[in-house]
């Protein structure tokens, strides 16, 4: 036997290793990564963290559609900001726009969250 097969038996296998650098290296997280490390880190199989994720995902968003807000203790909040109705111009024509009234999700970072982002 080589030292090469060896050495791959040992170590993590190439998806987890891409998970791990990922989440050391501080880069952009995908749902699919989200999930990964779900799993791994809840012991799930990824079948189980993914309905766990879309279940979160499915939960906030309904509340957030109701009028609702989620208050997640040492993450943060979810709420719905309301944007008023207002001109606006085309940037290339110059042409007045109308641009409609609409609800605008809006997290905002508790204090916790913004303590593990400054550590």
């Amino acid at each position: 036997m080589n030292c090469s097969g060896l050495w791959w038996r040992v170590t993590k296998t190439p998806r987890q290793e891409l998970v791990s650098n990922h989440l050391r290296k501080g880069g952009n997280m995908n749902k699919s990564e989200l999930v990964a490390s779900v799993a791994e880190k809840a012991g799930l199989s990824k079948t189980d963290a993914a309905s766990a994720v879309d279940a979160v995902f499915d939960a906030v968003q309904g509340e957030l559609k109701n009028g609702g807000e989620v208050r997640l203790a040492g993450f943060g909040a979810f709420t719905v900001s309301h944007s008023a109705a207002r001109k606006g111009r085309n940037p290339s024509t110059g042409a007045e726009v109308d641009i409609p009234a609409r609800n605008v999700p809006k997290f905002t970072a508790g204090k916790g969250l913004k303590e593990a982002c400054n550590s």
